[in-house]
């Protein structure tokens, strides 16, 4: 029996602003016909992707990250400054084993990163 990654969900408070930021992160559209003020999706029209859910809960993010996506750019800086300008905030910056990359969080404070090697 073999696993297929069929979603990420994020829980969040602001379900339309967290599925904006990261449909305009990744190029993938917000899914117009999945959705409500609880849950949005993107990325059913792109099944190179995984997709993504959005959930609204009532508690917010305390803690770091216990999973985070890691993501790819051939230029890292100009990614991470155009991710900012979306609304994410740039954390650290790091340079080991060969590879560079920037820790930053979406919106509502969820880590990930941005590299570059």
């Amino acid at each position: 029996m073999a696993l297929t990654l069929q979603m990420i969900n994020l829980d969040c408070a602001n379900v339309a602003g967290q599925a904006e930021f990261w449909s305009r992160a990744l190029d993938v559209p917000v899914d117009d016909n999945d959705g409500n003020a609880f849950m949005r999706t993107i990325g059913y029209a792109n099944a190179a992707l995984p997709r993504m859910m959005f959930l609204a809960v009532p508690e917010g993010k305390t803690v770091k990250n216990r999973m985070h996506l890691d993501l790819h750019a051939d230029d890292r800086v100009a990614e991470v400054d155009r991710l900012v300008a979306l609304g994410a905030k740039h954390v650290r910056d790091h340079n080991e084993w060969g590879v560079t990359w920037t820790v930053l969080t979406d919106p509502e404070g969820n880590e990930f990163c941005i590299a570059q090697g």
